[in-house]
């Protein structure tokens, strides 16, 4: 089963880590699209398809066509986990070499979204002291690391748990 992991983990991680590395250096310096988000969580859901890939050939071949739940789930959560490891590294390296300051470029973002809804004064400020204070914590990689891998891991769990909950019915996709 370690194996599986790391296989499909390493695929999925690659499939949405190249991406991400594509478009944070394409973008540096320009703004944040506003799809950005769309097409990031698409990915993640097409590159964690893996997990259903590794569970499904898992069962099929290695265990005769019959996996019980918890055991697809496990599966399912250690692909979801590397490759959100691998989503982590990917947008850090892509970030230095872009000289990238995701942190400062959300945080004017959010002012200005802020001040184009009509917010001013002391509620103004206030957005921009959570800003300061965000750019503080995201410069931290103990803060910026679990953000950025909590980013991908939701996804991974809902692809885990819908893939192991379907391919526990043996009748699902049998093997051929």
């Amino acid at each position: 089963m370690l194996r599986y992991i790391l296989i499909y983990g390493v695929i999925a991680g690659l499939v949405v880590g190249v991406p991400l590395s594509i478009m944070t250096l394409a973008m540096s310096g320009q703004a944040m699209m506003h799809y950005g988000m769309l097409v990031g969580y698409l990915t993640m859901l097409i590159a964690l398809s893996a997990a259903f890939l590794a569970i499904k050939r898992h069962r099929d071949v290695d265990l005769g066509g019959v996996i019980r739940f918890w055991p697809a789930l496990a599966l399912g959560l250690g692909v979801s986990f590397v490759a959100g490891v691998i989503y982590v590294i990917a947008w850090e390296v892509s970030c230095a070499i872009a000289h990238a300051h995701f942190a400062g470029a959300y945080a004017r973002a959010v002012i200005a979204e802020q001040q184009a809804k009509g917010v001013s004064g002391a509620a103004l400020e206030r957005v921009r002291a959570q800003m300061e204070q965000f750019k503080v914590q995201y410069a931290n990689p103990l803060y910026r690391w679990p953000m950025t891998f909590a980013e991908i891991f939701p996804v991974g769990v809902i692809v885990s748990l819908v893939s192991a909950a379907l391919l526990r019915n043996s009748r699902f996709m049998p093997a051929r």
